[in-house]
This record gives structure tokens, C-alpha cells and sequence, in this order.
């Protein structure tokens, strides 16, 4: 075996990363294996090193070519000296991520970075196919899922997880000058959506257009849900909870009239420990489904994903109890430490 580029500080690095950067992903990951678990923490670390160089970042135009180049330097087998390139760069050569899914994902915040307009749905989904659906599809070969359509709905619920974040922060976007809720949507409602996007503020129609959003996100659920049957035993417990958590902050938002302009919708730390609970029970009854092809805006992503048999691996009832008790942990450090926050 080559020898690996990240040290064990490198990949503590990146766990600390995702700790602080997406809550909902960390709690979901306590339930994969350990090793799958690093493999996703470096893979995260670099998808979430990317969003926050684009966001934070004075150019985003500068910053996305300079993470094209970072990548370029990963896959020519030198990457830079930053301790989450080099764990990404083992992540590519161990699981044979090829390169078109991590370009993918640049080539959406470039996207971002050029102010794109999107007219329709599909535009929209296939903005959550870059940002989304190529992390998903590589978290499906981090896992070892190779099969068309294991990848085609990891790439599923990719874009339903995008769809749901975008219609949590609506309001937050339309403030940052960001508007991706459909501009078609907009002319059947009558409203103009630059000017709106000048003055953001809700009304029942935007509250339809979240609404619809989140109807289709919920369809890509439905969809991606027999997948999880197609991964290793040992994995689907972690994903139906990613899956679960994410989906009930659509139930958020319905609560609260799908106005997601004058607040963020957030799912309580008990809520979701409970949905992680849910969700190991899930994995005793994942069964899988006839194919179904993959949504056109997602459909390059399969095809340049590498395809193999999923390994075979233990299934992870026998460690249930542990596993509950990590995520109960999590949950718990999150929620005090957020307590603190507030005082």
C-alpha cells in the first residue's frame, strides 16, 4: 500500500472541521464505522475547506481557481501543505475518487462566484448536483458502493438535501445579495424577483415557492431511501439518519408557515437524537428497489463514477449500544456548548 499523505493530526484536523462546520453531518457520522468515519471527515474537511474559501473569501472567482489548482496538485499525487489536502489526497487514492466529482463541486461555487440566475427546477437541482450529488456520490465510493444505482441515489439525496437548504435559508441568501429559489416561479407568482431580492420579505407566495421546494426535496427522499439498502450493513444506519435529520427541517419550516425569510428553521438537539434512533432502526428494514435512472441534471455523475460490487462488511447491530451512546454524546457537548454561547 502507498504511503498515506495525512498524519493522525492531519485527520484530527479535519474532525474538528466538520465538528464546528456542520453539526447535522457530525451527529449522522457517529454511527459509521471508524474507518469509513475518517475517510468521510477528510472528505467533508475539503468540501467544507472549499465553501469556506469561497464564501469568506474577498474573490470567489480567485478562490475557486485557486482550489482548482489544489486539486490538480491532490491528484498529481503532491498535494499542498494544508493537513486536509493531504487527507483528502488519500481519501482519492484509496477509494479511487475520480476527479470529475471533487471539479464538480468547485465548478458550483463557481457558479455561485458568477452571480449565476437560475430559471427553472431543474436549474436548481442541477446547482445541487454539483454542490450536493458530487459529495454524495462520493461518500458512495467512500463507503464502497459502486453500483449505477447506489450512485444515482446517493445523488438523490444529495440534491434533496441541497433543495432543503436552500429553502431553510432563503431570507439569508436573498440578504447576501443570493437568490435560488426559481425565477420562473417567480413570473407565475407575479412578483419581480430582482426587486424582491433588493427588499427581501415574506409573503404567502414566497412561502408557496418554499413550500414547493420542499416537495420536491421530499420526492428525492422518497427516491434516495431504497439506496441506503444498496450500501454496506455497516454504513446505512449513519445515512438514514443524515437522511432524517436533514428532511425534518422541512417539518420546521411547514410549522412555521414556510416562512424561512424572517428566520432559520433549526431541529432540536432531542429531535434529532431521536431521528438517529429512528434511523438505526431503519437499517434493520432497508430493502431496495427496482432501478430507477438518475435524474438528468445528475446523470454525468454516475457515469464518471468508477462501478463495482459493494464490499462485504459486518453488519453493525452487534456495536448498536455504542454507536447510540456517541451520537447521545455529540448531541448533548453541541447542545451545552451552545448554551454557553447564548449566555
Amino acid at each position: 500500500m502507498a504511503e498515506r499523505f495525512a498524519s493522525a493530526e492531519d485527520l484530527k484536523t479535519c474532525r474538528t472541521a466538520i465538528r464546528g462546520g456542520s453539526k447535522s453531518f457530525y451527529a449522522a457520522s457517529m454511527l459509521l464505522p471508524r474507518a469509513v468515519r475518517d475517510r468521510a471527515y477528510a472528505l467533508y474537511g475539503f468540501c467544507r475547506l472549499a465553501d469556506d474559501a469561497v464564501d469568506e473569501g474577498e474573490d470567489a472567482a480567485a478562490a475557486c481557481d485557486m482550489l482548482t489548482q489544489r486539486l490538480d496538485q491532490i491528484y498529481a499525487g503532491a498535494p499542498g501543505d494544508s493537513p486536509i489536502d493531504r487527507a483528502f489526497a488519500d481519501v482519492v487514492e484509496e477509494c479511487g475518487v475520480p476527479k470529475a466529482l471533487p471539479a464538480a463541486l468547485i465548478e458550483g461555487f463557481a457558479w455561485d462566484a458568477d452571480g449565476r440566475h437560475y430559471e427553472s427546477l431543474s436549474d436548481v437541482r442541477a446547482y445541487g448536483a454539483r454542490v450536493a450529488s458530487s459529495v454524495g456520490a462520493m461518500m458512495s465510493l467512500v463507503m464502497g458502493a459502486r453500483s449505477a444505482e447506489a450512485l444515482a441515489r446517493a445523488c438523490d439525496l444529495g440534491v434533496a438535501m441541497q433543495l432543503t437548504n436552500i429553502a431553510r435559508d432563503v431570507g439569508e441568501d436573498a440578504r447576501s445579495g443570493r437568490l435560488y429559489l426559481p425565477r420562473a416561479w417567480f413570473a407565475e407568482a407575479r412578483l419581480d424577483p430582482d426587486a424582491w431580492l433588493a427588499t427581501p420579505a415574506f409573503e404567502p407566495r414566497i412561502g408557496e415557492m418554499v413550500r414547493r421546494l420542499l416537495a420536491e426535496a421530499d420526492r428525492l427522499y422518497a427516491r434516495a431511501r431504497p439506496g441506503v439498502a444498496l450500501l454496506p450493513r455497516s454504513c446505512r444506519p449513519a445515512i438514514h439518519a443524515a437522511s432524517r435529520i436533514y428532511r425534518e427541517i422541512g417539518v420546521e419550516a411547514a410549522k412555521a408557515g414556510f416562512d424561512t425569510v424572517n428566520r432559520r428553521v433549526v431541529t432540536s438537539k432531542s429531535r434529532k437524537l431521536a431521528l438517529a434512533g429512528a434511523a438505526v432502526m431503519d437499517a434493520f428494514f432497508s430493502t431496495g428497489a427496482e432501478d430507477a435512472a438518475p435524474l438528468a441534471e445528475v446523470r454525468f455523475l454516475v457515469e464518471a463514477a468508477p462501478k463495482g460490487p459493494v464490499p462485504d462488511t459486518p453488519p453493525p447491530w452487534w456495536r448498536v449500544d455504542e454507536d447510540w451512546d456517541r451520537v447521545a454524546t455529540i448531541l448533548y457537548d453541541l447542545e451545552m456548548r451552545e448554551r454557553a454561547v447564548r449566555r
